[in-house]
């Protein structure tokens, strides 16, 4: 059987996740996702490809169906390395959010790029273990934000939410906080340094 995944007026990264949703599925090995950009185009069947997916693309009129069909992998067994690979790093994944824009540019643009991140981030492996806001990201995780029910959903996904207490003071938002734990710099301090790995947007 194969499944149809019609992601035709939606905006990057939609198609994307509406189509690894569907591969996640017991039938997801045939899909059909139909697009109406390039950009849509390349992006799901780039993706498709590096998750083992034959991709076909045909064109209707406006639209792309690209055909998505898992192929077989042969399984061989892999040579002993002669040296052990080295251990993965102990400790949290933490994710460093310092601002309410993603890159540098228009401010726009930022805005834009922050949203489809963080609505991006609940469909990506692997989860951060906690996420830190400061200076203007916290005006993420406070009434009206763009990204807060994201937030929400990773938070009540089991990731830690920690916001910077003098921060939100700073901004006059400490009484709009909507997700996570209003914390100090001592305890993000802490998480920072005994972190796995940090990443910072």
């Amino acid at each position: 059987m194969t499944r149809i995944v019609d992601a035709r007026g939606l905006a990057c990264p939609q198609p994307v996740i509406l189509t690894r949703r569907a591969m996640a599925e017991p039938d997801g090995a045939s899909i059909v996702t139909i697009v109406d950009n390039e950009t849509a185009r390349h992006n799901v069947s780039r993706m498709a490809a590096k998750a083992g997916y034959r991709v076909e693309v045909e064109e209707r009129g406006d639209d792309f169906y690209l055909h998505l069909s898992k192929e077989e992998v042969k399984v061989m067994a892999a040579p002993q390395p002669a040296v052990a690979p080295a251990e993965p790093a102990a400790g949290p994944l933490v994710l460093v959010v310092p601002g309410d824009r993603m890159g540098r540019g228009p401010e726009e643009l930022g805005a834009i790029l922050i949203r489809a991140f963080f609505h991006t981030l609940g469909e990506v492996e692997p989860q951060p273990d906690v996420i830190i806001f400061f200076n203007e990201g916290v005006k993420l995780v406070v009434e009206g934000s763009p990204v807060l029910e994201d937030v929400q959903a990773l938070a009540e996904s089991g990731v830690e939410i920690l916001a910077c207490g003098t921060c939100l003071g700073f901004f006059e938002l400490k009484e709009k906080v909507a997700v996570g734990e209003v914390s100090n710099m001592y305890t993000i301090a802490e998480t920072m340094l005994r972190a796995g790995k940090v990443v910072s947007l």
